[in-house]
């Protein structure tokens, strides 16, 4: 097919043809992302609805493998309630007349909330797409390009960021000893020798319990010949043979003012249906953000969607 205009245009028509056109195919885009909005409004509030399920939520198992050091399960509401969580550590005793140590979250209206920073800081950056875009479809000028070109910038950098947090990683979830949970959280009241931290991986709930001791200033913390002293050369030979329990075995830690090492450390991971149908739509909708950025940056003669 031939691509010549007959009868011919002269330079400044041809020209003035051109951005004619250009201007009816921007209007027409601009009138058809008003849609798109629509759209990904609906699909950032079933992500909202995902990550804060309503009554009875969801329940996720959480049962450490190959020991019994953690068996339970727990519900997973706008918050966490947990529901015969049971802890079986050699370095932590349970209460009198009872085998295990139970894990509950307390009733009392003054307890503080128990939340997983990744979830909430996911929830806030989907409250902001929200807001971004009621404003590109009620309060700004939907039909300024640059405008528009804006928020979907905006929007699609909260998108990724909300995507992110659920994905985890080392730049996102903080270091454990430097955010204890608050004891009164619980009831019975965590034992201070217990550490535990949740997080979210690949969006997968990951529970870390941990027991420590204090470090004494005066004592050795690891196998010198101090340490060592008067033991028999077999008591020796056997310690040294000893691999470590855990990766954590030779590092020391500032906890709640005090430093200690880390005794014993389970992991444990529960995969969640809802966060990971929250991730994949994510994942959808910044895709669909990325083609109408990409679409409106080739209508405006710029490159504005390929630099992400």
């Amino acid at each position: 097919m031939s691509n010549i205009i007959w009868p011919p245009l002269l330079a400044d028509e041809l020209k003035k043809a051109e951005e004619e056109t250009i201007a009816r195919e921007l209007e027409w885009l601009l009138n058809s992302l008003q849609e798109t909005f629509a759209s990904l409004k609906n699909g950032l509030e079933e992500c909202n609805e995902l990550l804060a399920p309503n009554e009875p939520g969801s329940t996720l198992v959480v049962s450490s493998m190959r020991s019994e050091s953690v068996k339970g399960f727990i519900t997973r509401t706008i918050s966490f309630v947990a529901h015969d969580v049971q802890l079986r550590f050699p370095s932590l005793p349970p209460p009198p007349r009872q085998q295990s140590h139970p894990l509950r979250l307390s009733s009392l209206p003054t307890a503080p909330s128990f939340t997983i920073p990744q979830l909430s800081n996911t929830r806030n950056l989907i409250a902001q797409a929200l807001d971004v875009v009621d404003t590109s479809r009620w309060t700004g000028d939907p039909r300024n390009a640059q405008f528009i070109s804006g928020q979907l910038k905006l929007l699609l950098d909260l998108v990724r960021e909300a995507r992110q947090s659920l994905k985890g990683g080392e730049d996102i979830v903080g270091k454990w000893w430097e955010s204890p949970l608050d004891e009164q959280t619980f009831d019975p009241s965590l034992p201070p020798n217990l550490a535990l931290n949740l997080t979210i991986s690949e969006a997968s709930i990951i529970a870390h319990f941990r027991t420590l001791h204090v470090i004494n200033p005066n004592t050795p913390t690891s196998f010198t010949s101090d340490a060592l002293s008067g033991l028999s050369l077999r008591q020796r030979l056997g310690l040294a043979a000893r691999l470590p329990d855990h990766d954590e075995s030779d590092r020391t830690f500032h906890f709640r003012g005090q430093d200690v090492r880390v005794r014993e450390k389970v992991r444990v991971e529960s995969q969640d249906p809802s966060l990971m149908a929250a991730m994949a739509k994510l994942s959808a909708l910044e895709h669909g953000i990325r083609v109408a950025r990409r679409a409106l940056g080739v209508v405006m003669g710029n490159d504005e969607g390929d630099e992400d």
